[in-house]
C-alpha cells in the first residue's frame, strides 16, 4: 500500500472510529452472535491475490461487528471496564503508526525513559513510597506473576532461577479466597505449584482473616514447607473486598514473607486522598500492581507494578546474549528484565497522553463520580421490593440478589440466575455473576469512561423491568398450574 493510498484509507478509518464513538449507545451492549457464527461467515482459506481496502473495511462492519460486545458502552456494567478514551486511542495510532520495539533502551530511548517517569507519575499521584520503581507489563496476570517470582527468589535465596526448585523445601503462597484466579495460575507458572497456594478464609466483609493467616503459616512452617509470599487484595474481583492491610503487613515483616498488593482494579481510587487509608500498612509491602486499562481511562494493555527492590526480580530473569548487551545498559534500567517477554510494547505513551489531556483533577473527579453514582444506585436498589444489596458498595462495585416474596433460598438463586440471563439477552445494559457463600448474585460495576448517572439509572430501569416481567410470567404460570390441578 503506498503512502497516499494509506493516507486516504486512514483518513476513513478515522472517520469510522469518530462515528462508532458517538452512535455507540444506539447499539445493544452484548454481542448476539451464536457460536461459530462469525467462523462461519469467514473463507476457509486465505486468499491467493491481495484484495482491495475497501472490500476489506465493509468486510469489517458486516462480519466482525456484530461480533463485538461493545466495552466503551456506556451502559456495560460488567466485569470491570477495559477502558479506553479518545487521548489513549490517539496515542495507539501513534504507537501503531511508529511500531517501535522497546526490548533495550538504546532500541528506543524514548519508550524507555518516557515509562520511567509515568511510573513516578503515577506514583506520587497514589501515594505510594517514593522508593518504590515501576514499569509497565501487559496484564495484572503478569504483573502478579513478576510479584511471585520476585518472591521465590527472595525464599530461595536466588537459587530457583539458577538451579530450579528440584531438591528445596516446597513453597506456599498465601491469598485470600476471594483473590483473583491471576494468583493461582502465577504460582504455577513461577513453579510453586497451584495446590502450594493456601486460599485464607474471610470474614463478612469477605476480607482475608488475619488470624487464619497466622495459623496458615504456622502450620506450613511446621511442615517444613517455606512461605514464600502474602498476595493481599484492595478491591477483590468478585465482590470488590478490601483485604487489612495494616494487620497482614505486620504479620509479613514478622515473618519476613514478601508481601504483594494486587490492587488491580481499585489501585486507581488511590488518586482520591480519602481513599488512601486503605494503603495503611504499605511500608511492609514489596510489590503493588493496578491496571490503569481498568479504571484510569487507558487502552488495553497497560498494567503498571511496582518493587521495592527490582534488582532481584532483574536478577532472576536477565539472561544477557551478546546481541543484547548494550554499552548504556548501566545507565537506564532495562526493563526487558522486568517481566516474561523480551518485546515491549510502547505503552507508556497513551498513560501520557491520557494524564496530560486530562490532569490529575479531572481523573480525580471521573474516579469520584462512579463511586458517588454507585452509592446512589444503592440507595435505588434497597428501595426497591424484592431486590436485596449483598455486598457493597466498595469503591464502584455493588452485587445484588433477586427476591421475590414467597421464595426459598434454592428458588432466589433460580430467579437471580434466570433474571441474569434475561438482562443479558435483552441488550439493555449488560451485568455479571459472581458467588456469595455459593450462592449466585449478580455484580453491578460502574466506571466506563462516558457512563453519566442517567446510564446508570437506564440500566436500573432495564433491570427491574426484565423482573417485573419475570413475575409476571411466574404469575402465569402458577395460575395456570392451578387452574390444571383443579381440572
Amino acid at each position: 500500500m503506498k503512502t497516499e493510498e494509506f493516507r486516504e484509507h486512514a483518513h476513513s478509518v478515522s472517520n469510522w472510529m469518530a462515528d462508532y464513538l458517538a452512535t455507540i449507545e444506539s447499539r445493544p451492549v452484548r454481542a448476539r452472535t451464536h457460536p461459530g457464527e462469525i467462523l462461519a461467515a469467514l473463507p476457509r482459506a486465505a486468499p491467493e491475490e491481495g484484495e482491495a481496502m475497501t472490500e476489506i473495511l465493509a468486510d469489517f462492519d458486516r462480519v466482525i461487528m456484530p461480533g463485538i460486545t461493545h466495552w466503551q458502552h456506556p451502559r456495560f456494567f460488567a466485569y470491570f471496564p477495559a477502558n479506553s478514551s479518545p487521548p489513549s486511542v490517539l496515542a495507539e495510532m501513534l504507537t501503531a503508526a511508529v511500531a517501535a520495539q522497546g526490548m533495550l533502551w538504546e532500541t528506543s530511548p524514548a519508550i524507555n525513559e518516557l515509562e520511567t517517569r509515568m511510573m513516578e507519575w503515577l506514583r506520587d499521584l497514589l501515594g505510594l513510597p517514593a522508593t518504590f520503581r515501576g514499569c509497565i507489563q501487559d496484564s495484572g496476570s503478569s504483573s502478579n506473576l513478576a510479584a511471585l517470582m520476585a518472591a521465590r527468589e527472595r525464599a530461595t535465596a536466588g537459587r530457583a532461577c539458577r538451579e530450579g526448585l528440584a531438591g528445596h523445601a516446597p513453597l506456599a503462597v498465601y491469598t485470600s479466597a476471594e483473590a483473583h484466579s491471576s494468583i493461582e495460575k502465577a504460582a504455577k507458572l513461577a513453579g510453586i505449584g497451584g495446590a502450594m497456594v493456601r486460599k485464607i478464609a474471610t470474614d463478612s466483609d469477605q476480607a482475608m482473616r488475619p488470624d487464619l493467616l497466622r495459623a496458615a503459616i504456622a502450620s506450613d512452617r511446621a511442615a517444613g514447607i517455606v512461605p514464600c509470599a502474602i498476595v493481599s487484595c484492595i478491591g477483590a474481583t468478585g465482590l470488590g473486598s478490601v483485604d487489612p492491610l495494616a494487620a497482614i503487613g505486620q504479620i509479613a515483616a514478622r515473618e519476613s514473607i514478601y508481601l504483594h498488593v494486587d490492587a488491580a482494579w481499585a489501585g486507581a481510587a488511590m488518586l482520591l486522598p480519602e481513599q488512601r487509608h486503605h494503603l495503611i500498612g504499605i511500608d511492609h509491602v514489596d510489590s503493588f500492581a493496578f491496571n490503569p486499562h481498568k479504571w484510569l481511562f487507558t487502552n488495553f494493555d497497560c498494567s503498571v507494578l511496582w518493587l521495592r527492590d527490582p534488582e532481584a526480580l532483574a536478577h532472576a530473569l536477565s539472561v544477557n546474549p551478546a546481541y543484547l548487551l548494550s554499552p548504556e545498559g548501566a545507565a537506564m534500567p532495562e526493563y526487558r528484565d522486568w517481566g516474561v517477554p523480551l518485546a515491549r510494547r510502547f505503552r507508556s505513551l497513551k498513560l501520557w497522553f491520557v494524564m496530560r489531556s486530562y490532569g490529575a483533577d479531572r481523573l480525580r473527579q471521573m474516579i469520584q463520580q462512579h463511586i458517588d453514582w454507585t452509592n446512589r444506585l444503592a440507595e435505588m436498589i434497597r428501595a426497591t421490593p424484592d431486590f436485596e444489596i449483598v455486598a457493597g458498595p466498595r469503591f464502584a462495585l455493588l452485587a445484588f440478589r433477586f427476591r421475590p416474596g414467597g421464595l426459598d433460598d434454592a428458588q432466589v438463586d433460580v430467579a437471580t440466575e434466570h433474571l441474569l440471563q434475561q438482562i443479558n439477552a435483552d441488550g439493555r445494559t449488560y451485568l455479571t455473576r459472581t458467588l456469595l457463600d455459593g450462592r449466585p448474585v449478580i455484580r453491578f460495576s460502574i466506571g466506563q469512561t462516558n457512563t453519566e448517572w442517567h446510564h446508570v439509572q437506564e440500566g436500573w430501569e432495564a433491570v427491574c423491568d426484565l423482573a417485573r416481567r419475570q413475575r409476571n410470567d411466574s404469575g402465569a404460570a402458577l395460575a395456570e398450574q392451578g387452574q390444571g390441578d383443579r381440572s
